[in-house]
């Protein structure tokens, strides 16, 4: 990671941990980030400037309807995406979270580049090694699991193997 991107995230990351951010940012980071999403035809994210960013489609839980949501994830090390229903530190879990439990497939998109993915939670003896993945690269970022309250569901996205993309491109990368 250069010196500038650390420099910045350790200047951002306490202030995403603040009552004031975690507060506003619910209402107001949706409508910048689907602003730039449909400015840039989905390929630049606001929070993709600062670390991994991915946009998820999924199928509804109760609704069966397409959802879309706009994540950070972690790359596992092995061609995989790790994210976390953190949900700014509400003490509910995401809808998203929902619509992964009930219906695992999903596509993502990647930096302009569409994955079909498999959708797993991450079992309990996982959960450190994905954590420390994940504050790698956003310190401090499971403060929001010990101020929601709750356990915050991680899952993990494989790209599904038996559809590849056309290009034959079939894992993640953080390039």
């Amino acid at each position: 990671m250069s010196q500038v991107l650390h420099l910045v995230r350790s200047v951002v990351a306490p202030l995403t941990r603040t009552r004031l951010f975690r507060r506003t940012a619910p209402a107001a980071l949706p409508p910048i980030e689907n602003l730039l999403g449909a400015v840039s035809a989905g390929r630049l994210q606001l929070s993709a400037l600062l670390v991994p960013s991915l946009v998820l489609h999924a199928t509804g839980a109760k609704s069966g309807a397409a959802r879309t949501t706009r994540l950070m994830y972690t790359p596992d090390g092995h061609g995989r995406a790790i994210v976390a229903g953190t949900s700014f530190a509400q003490a509910r879990h995401p809808a998203w979270t929902y619509n992964l439990i009930r219906n695992p497939r999903a596509v993502i998109d990647v930096r302009g580049r569409r994955l079909a993915v498999v959708a797993s939670l991450i079992d309990p003896g996982g959960r450190e090694r994905a954590w420390r993945l994940i504050e790698r690269q956003w310190p401090g970022y499971r403060a929001y699991e010990r101020s929601s309250g709750r356990t915050v569901r991680l899952f993990l996205l494989r790209p599904v193997a038996e559809s590849p993309l056309p290009d034959g491109r079939d894992r993640l990368r953080h390039e």
